[in-house]
């Protein structure tokens, strides 16, 4: 399930850094647009830009740190734990059946 997480995750930084670029490219080709409002305007929207860029790549490093301490956590557990965790595993697994079965 790690891993699913894991693909989804890089599709969607992939696809916010693929909207920032194009955006970034869309508004280079409206350069020569006329109008110093227009100038200002641009020029804060770019810097804007590379502020969300920024924070998205630290989003990034943030999720995959809690994501690394979670599984480090759960993994403690299981180990200190090892019938406790057979045991909720069982458990979870015959409730998952019973709600299955019902539909």
């Amino acid at each position: 399930m790690s891993d699913l997480t894991a693909a989804q995750k890089d599709k969607l930084m992939s696809d916010l850094r693929l909207v920032i670029s194009d955006a970034e490219q869309l508004l280079r080709m409206s350069a020569s647009d006329a109008g110093d409002g227009v100038a200002e305007l641009r020029g804060r929207l770019l810097e804007r830009m590379s502020e969300a860029t920024t924070d998205l790549a630290q989003l990034q490093d943030i999720a995959i740190e809690s994501v690394q301490a979670a599984g480090l956590a759960a993994d403690e557990y299981v180990h200190k734990n090892p019938w406790q965790s057979v045991g909720i595993a069982a458990g979870l697994g015959l409730v998952l059946g019973l709600l299955m079965s019902r539909r």
